[in-house]
Formats: structure tokens, C-alpha cells, sequence
């Protein structure tokens, strides 16, 4: 008998209301919210187990449960003690901790826009130009024992670093493909050695 078609006023209708709530009782109660079917029915005294499952079906058909396992279902409502003082006091302190955090927000947002606005005066300041520069030490020391490679090449140049062959005991050798459609390529070796000058090389190389 389909639970949306019974008689209010029916016996049937009163002990089965009855028995849901005893249920719902039950399954707040249990550990985690998760209960076993037969558990349940063993503590309600139930022998017609149907009627354990019509009740799960329409809990799970409300969002108020889902099924662990054929036998296993988990409450997902309220729970007992959730309206408590002590329940509240919690609310309260994360309340607190959320305000705190978009408080906190606000201020690394209002420092990194200082910082961005500080990083643009430097760059449009034009007293700054002539020092916008590094040098073949400067970069050198920042990459030492390194093989560092400049490239000039015009917009839309392609790059390719193939993936080298390994070879039983030996270092990989690694490869760098460049090809341009619009322009001369320029690649400058830049410490070929620690007291020589940078190297220039076009690609492809001058015939």
C-alpha cells in the first residue's frame, strides 16, 4: 500500500506515523546518524520489515537520508542538539572567524593594489629609464654554472625542445629548434665563459 494513498484517520495511518517518528528518534540518536535496517527493526519491534522500508523510501525521496548499503542508511537532517546554547556559541565564533577573514581580505587587497600602484609609478617614471638595466654579471651570478641563451626573434617564432634520446651512461644532450617566417633570429650565448664577452649567433647561421 502506497503511503500518499492511506487514510488518514486509518489505524494503519496512525501506527505507521507513529512508527516513523520513533524512527526518525532512533536514527538521530545512532552514531554518525548511520543505522542498520535490521537493527532498527529488532529495536521498534517491527516484524513486517516493509514497513521500515516504506518509511526509508520516503525519507530518502525527501533528501533526509541516504542509503549506505542495502541494510545501512545515514541521516542527513537535523540532529539532536543542534538548536543548543552550546551549538550556537560555535555559530557564533565562526561568525566571527568569517568577519575576521574578510577583514583580513580586504587588507592584502588594499596592500596589493598600493604595491601594483608603486610598481607602475617606478616603471612610467621616466628619471628611471637609465637604470632599467642589468648586467652580464648580474645575470651570470644569478645563474652560475648554468648555460644561459638569449633569443631575439621576431613576433610569432616558433620553439621546440624535442625530448633528448637517453642513452645508457650518458647525459642527455637537449635540443632547441627555432624557426621564424618573418625575421632573422638572433641568439646570444651568454657566459660561454666566466671572463669572456657575450657570443652572437644568427640562426641559421651567415653563409
Amino acid at each position: 500500500m502506497a503511503l500518499n494513498v492511506l487514510d488518514p484517520n486509518s489505524r494503519f495511518e496512525k501506527s505507521l506515523g507513529l512508527l516513523t517518528t520513533r524512527f526518525v528518534n532512533l536514527l538521530q540518536e545512532a552514531e554518525d546518524g548511520v543505522l542498520d535496517l535490521k537493527v532498527a527493526a529488532d529495536t521498534l519491534n517491527v516484524r513486517q520489515k516493509r514497513r521500515i522500508y516504506d518509511i526509508t523510501n520516503v525519507l530518502e525521496g525527501i533528501g533526509l537520508i541516504e542509503k549506505r548499503n542495502k541494510n545501512c542508511i545515514k541521516w542527513k537532517g537535523a540532529v539532536a542538539g543542534e538548536n543548543t546554547q552550546e551549538a550556537s556559541d560555535r555559530l557564533m565564533v565562526l561568525q566571527d572567524e568569517i568577519s575576521r577573514l574578510d577583514q583580513h581580505e580586504k587588507m592584502l587587497d588594499q596592500h596589493k593594489a598600493w604595491a601594483q600602484q608603486s610598481i607602475k609609478n617606478i616603471l612610467e617614471d621616466v628619471s628611471n629609464y637609465q637604470l632599467a638595466y642589468a648586467t652580464h654579471n648580474d645575470i651570470c651570478s644569478s645563474f652560475s654554472g648554468e648555460t644561459l641563451l638569449a633569443i631575439q626573434a621576431p613576433s610569432g617564432t616558433q620553439l621546440e625542445v624535442p625530448r633528448p634520446e637517453i642513452m645508457p651512461g650518458r647525459s642527455p644532450k637537449y635540443q632547441i629548434h627555432l624557426k621564424s617566417d618573418s625575421g632573422q633570429i638572433y641568439v646570444l650565448l651568454v657566459n660561454k665563459e666566466a671572463d669572456s664577452e657575450p657570443v652572437v649567433v644568427q640562426v641559421p647561421p651567415p653563409k
